[in-house]
Formats: structure tokens, sequence, C-alpha cells
């Protein structure tokens, strides 16, 4: 039977048989459509070969090639597909790296199926053109230009004085809310919703989700630095979040 065409496209990667085949079972049962391997060295080579996905699902510990070598991989043949960490290791220090490394989400193994599902689909959603911007109801083939910054809609991408940004998916989407709210302070609850949507708890509990904004506002402000190194274009409000200044 042919599969729905609409389907959220997941690579799920797993040195671990059983649990990889039970849970690619279980994805297939809640719609997506998903090619699986046992190495970072096969999805790579499935990448190479031309094969693409909305969603790279990954785990960390792997014989030969560690899930972070693997993100770093496709991140250096410019590949962005978006990459889930879904692993046993729950220490911040490899949720700090994944995110680093260009990772949009890290999920602890433990966590119920549904929270894996919902954040697949919220990200996979992300990817695919959609009508209207989730900032300001702006239209997707918008090109808008606020001082040195211009941000492009239509393809995801932004660009200071005309130098590219190499920004991921979720880090354009944060300097665009930031951006499009320029003087205002914008809560990290607000960012963490737009990352991950609505209502979800973070791993590590109430407070966690500040250290993931963190992260993402750390790694933004390095690649803004990179373009321009004599603004400081975000400043952080203590414990409240974060306000775009931009010029």
């Amino acid at each position: 039977m042919k599969g729905d065409p609409n389907a959220a496209r997941i690579v799920l990667v797993d040195d671990d048989d059983l649990f990889r085949e039970l849970l690619r079972f279980k994805l297939i049962d809640e719609g997506f459509e998903v090619t699986s391997f046992s190495s970072g060295a096969d999805a790579l080579e499935h990448f190479a070969a031309g094969g693409s996905a909305d969603v790279v699902l990954l785990d960390w510990r792997m014989p030969g090639m560690s899930g972070l070598e693997v993100l770093r991989s496709l991140r250096r043949a410019k590949n962005r597909t978006p990459v889930i960490f879904f692993t046993v290791l729950s220490e911040d220090i490899y949720e700090e790296a994944a995110l680093e490394g260009g990772a949009v989400d890290f999920i602890d193994k433990s966590r119920r199926l549904s929270i894996l599902v919902k954040r697949q689909r919220l990200i996979a959603e992300g990817v695919r053109p959609a009508p209207t911007l989730v900032t300001e109801g702006r239209q997707s083939g918008d090109v808008l230009h606020l001082g040195h910054l211009e941000l492009r809609f239509d393809i995801n991408r932004a660009s200071w004085s005309g130098t590219p940004i190499d920004l991921t998916l979720t880090e354009f989407k944060i300097i665009a809310l930031l951006a499009l709210r320029t003087g205002e302070d914008v809560s990290y609850r607000e960012i963490y919703d737009l990352v991950h949507g609505k209502n979800f708890v973070s791993g590590h509990g109430e407070e966690g989700y500040r250290a993931n904004v963190r992260t993402f506002v750390k790694r933004i402000r390095k690649k803004l630095h990179a373009v321009d190194p004599e603004r400081q274009h975000i400043h952080n409000y203590a414990r409240f979040g974060y306000r775009w200044t931009g010029d």
C-alpha cells in the first residue's frame, strides 16, 4: 500500500536493533514515513546519495561514529535537515553540545512517546512551506529590512549588510521574533514556546527552558558577531529574556 504523500519523513538512526525497530513501527503507526539506519555512516551515505527527510532522529552513543559526529558531518555538507537527539544521556553538557552543534531539540528516551511525536510534528511542519509566518502573520514571501538586517521569509534566510548569516531554521525564527519586536523585551518562555511549541516542559523541570534558550541565543550571538563584531545585537534582561537592539 502506498503511504501518505503528506506524511512527515523521518530518518531514524540508532544502533540498538530492537529499540530502533520498535520505535520505527510506533512512528509509522503515528503516521510518519520512517527510514531507519543502524549507524551514522549509513545515514550519511543515504543523504550523500540524494536522500532527504523532514527530521533526523539521532541517538548519541553509537559505535564507529557518535551522533554528534553525524550531526557535524551533515552540517559540513551543508545539510540543514533538523536533527533531534533522542538519547539516554540527560546531562546538560550533552544537550549544550548538541544545540551548539546545530540540533534543534534534545529529548531523553525516558520521555513519553507522545512528547517525541508532537515535537517531531512541530519541527517537520516548520520545515515545510507555510502560507503565513508564525510571527505577526507576515506572508512567507516577505523580504523585510530592519536597518542592516534583511530577513527573507520565503527561504528562511537572513543577512547583515548583504553578508549571509549561517542560521538554522530555529535560529532564523528566534531572530525574526526578536527583530520584529525591536526594543521590546521577549521572555525566555515565549522564545522556548516558539522553538518547541506551547506548554512543553523541559526535561530539567519548569526552569530548564531558560538554559535551552540561552544556548540558542549564545549560538546566534556568535554568528552575528562574525558578520558585525562592533555591535551587540541582542541584550539580555536577567531572569526575563532578551531584546533585539539591532542598530
